[in-house]
């Protein structure tokens, strides 16, 4: 597998370092008993050697892509007593703590003791390190330990050297074939035309300094029974919610909600940090299940998004930050995000001989949010359980975020656990 950051990976490494709307991935798990320290500190050591233990490092000859390598560095487990009611409230403090994919660590683990009993686990990595799949398969790879240590590759003068040539080769070769396609495409040309106008004006934004925060379980049979009823999915069931959770009161238009599409076959293991393309559907006020699932299965055997008019995509890593950022602004945001991360690993079920009652994987945005996406959904299913992770830009508060989603859930004859 190659250890050169992939298009998707540079993206989110520029929001890294400011441009655009800063993710982290993070994984929460809740257990019926005290996890000991020594278990963690294992846990620690198992995670620096695996996927999680690499951090970016720039190339020595220009025009070469960051390659990742490993890197051993781990932050010490932080340690916090909580109230039983504050478990979100935590998790969201431990998503704003720095990671950072460059100088490392790029992940970090923190354990609270809430005063009712038992543990919570948060795991938070930079997305250039993870998407929400890798992160769930390094945990995996963590818990069943005796991983070997990430060998890396493609270090060297020499190896920069190659890498650069074929990019350019690439990039070169794509772009001429696509300049000779406006020539004698209309099409093509319009569709260029759009982009740059797209590209030039700034995404319609919500500011907010604190986005709102709601976890929430459903029993996954009746979750299954409900989209049957309604002539869906599991999947149309989960965008119908979204959208309806986000749509404001009184609004009719269509929203428009960014899907990432796992690259990956199930049986894949994770190569680079971020295999994932997007895709769009829309969904209306009037729309049923049925209808979403019409229109997802519309969306999912179109063309992703993309570099227009056939340029080559990967033109993005051979300019500065600063015009990549400009080019593409945030690829993927729309008015709603809905991510369905899929069955989480069973070896997650246990952790330091304690079984785990609760398990959410999502992404959160630390700090100050301009952006166009008012509301992030992601669904994941463990134990009998669907989990839905949600986080708003709109909402007035974590209450009134929940309570709506309990109100659209039950509209469907569904009944929520908040976290």
């Amino acid at each position: 597998m190659s250890a050169r950051l992939s298009v998707v990976d540079e993206m989110f490494l520029r929001t890294h370092r400011g441009f655009g709307t800063p993710i982290v991935m993070q994984g929460l798990w809740r257990t019926d008993g005290r996890v000991a320290a020594a278990a963690l500190d294992e846990l620690t050591a198992e995670l620096a050697r695996g996927p999680l233990g690499r951090r970016v490092v720039r190339p020595r000859i220009p025009g070469a892509r960051p390659r990742f390598e490993p890197s051993s560095d781990a932050f010490p487990v932080e340690y916090s007593e909580i109230e039983g009611r504050a478990v979100l409230a935590w998790a969201d403090e431990q998503g704003a703590l720095r990671v950072d994919p460059e100088r490392g660590p790029g992940w970090r683990l923190a354990c609270a003791r809430p005063a009712d009993g038992g543990t919570v686990l948060s795991l938070v990595c930079s997305h250039v390190i993870a998407d929400a799949r890798g992160l769930a398969a390094a945990i995996e790879a963590a818990l069943q330990g005796g991983q070997p240590p990430d060998p890396g590759g493609g270090a060297g003068t020499v190896a920069d050297m190659w890498d650069a040539t074929r990019l350019a080769r690439r990039v070169t070769e794509g772009t001429a074939r696509a300049v000779a396609g406006l020539a004698v495409s209309g099409s093509r040309r319009a569709e260029l035309r759009r982009f740059l106008h797209v590209s030039g004006n700034a995404s319609p934004g919500t500011h907010c300094h604190s986005p709102v925060s709601a976890v929430l379980d459903v029993d996954a049979d009746r979750w299954d029974a409900a989209a049957d009823r309604a002539g869906g999915t599991p999947n149309s069931l989960f965008l119908a919610v979204v959208a309806e959770v986000a749509r404001r009161d009184g609004e009719s238009r269509p929203l428009t909600i960014s899907v990432p599409m796992d690259l990956r076959g199930r049986d894949h293991a994770p190569g680079t940090a971020n295999s994932v393309a997007m895709v769009e559907v829309d969904v209306s006020p009037r729309d049923t299940v049925a209808d979403v699932r019409a229109a997802s299965r519309a969306a999912f055997a179109a063309p992703t998004m993309t570099s227009p008019a056939g340029f080559p995509e990967e033109m993005l890593q051979l300019v500065p930050d600063r015009v990549a950022h400009a080019l593409t602004g945030n690829p993927g945001e729309r008015d709603v995000l809905c991510s369905n991360v899929g069955p989480l690993p069973e070896a997650l079920a246990s952790v330091g001989g304690h079984r785990a009652t609760g398990i959410v994987t999502r992404a959160v945005h630390p700090g100050v949010v301009t952006s166009r996406t008012r509301l992030s959904a992601y669904l994941s299913v463990f134990g009998g359980r669907y989990t839905l992770a949600l986080e708003s830009l709109d909402s007035p508060g974590r209450a009134a975020l929940r309570e709506r989603a309990e109100n659209v859930l039950a509209g469907y004859g569904l009944t929520a656990r908040g976290w």
